[in-house]
């Protein structure tokens, strides 16, 4: 799969941006940090998972209140003392998408880089030129092989219904 956008630095990164809502920049930005502080070789759907709770009053307006919220950032808080050291070292392959051994996104696992193309893809599809926040989330909960989705389910967070209430908010996904 040759991924149309690069996550990386430089002048496709300033191409990114545009395309990227301001708070979805600043997700990006923080789970590229994760990854690095948590050694990590790749960015991956948990950690935009987190940076998106973080960031952004919308997102967390989507899940089940408080305690599911508390739940899910438990879980992603652990990654690198705990839950998810499974995870360390190895590259996110959801089966959903291809191992890519070429043209992949440097610094990016497939299944990351292929959500943030579906936030574009659903942004681009309401004829919005920037994807946002809940595009993102939209995105990754359509990966259910995701380490995103395995998260969601550890934190008991049902992704059906999840992603209907996402398919429904339509305008405003900032």
């Amino acid at each position: 799969m040759q991924n149309r956008t690069a996550y990386g630095d430089g002048p496709a990164q300033v191409d990114l941006d545009t395309q990227l809502t301001v708070e979805l920049a600043s997700v990006v930005s923080a789970a590229r940090r994760r990854a690095t502080r948590d050694g990590d070789r790749q960015v991956d759907t948990a950690h935009l998972l987190h940076g998106l709770l973080e960031s952004d009053p919308a997102v967390r307006d989507a899940f089940d209140g408080g305690p599911q919220i508390a739940r899910l950032l438990g879980y992603l808080v652990q990654r690198s003392i705990g839950y998810g050291l499974q995870w360390h070292g190895t590259v996110e392959d959801s089966g959903s998408v291809p191992v890519v051994t070429e043209g992949g996104v440097p610094g990016w696992s497939p299944a990351a880089a292929a959500a943030l193309d579906g936030a574009l893809d659903r942004a681009h599809a309401r004829y919005d030129t920037r994807a946002g926040c809940l595009d993102l989330l939209a995105a990754l909960v359509d990966d259910p092989e995701s380490r995103a989705v395995e998260v969601l389910h550890r934190a008991s967070v049902d992704t059906g219904l999840l992603a209907a209430r996402l398919d429904g908010d339509g305008p405003g996904q900032d």
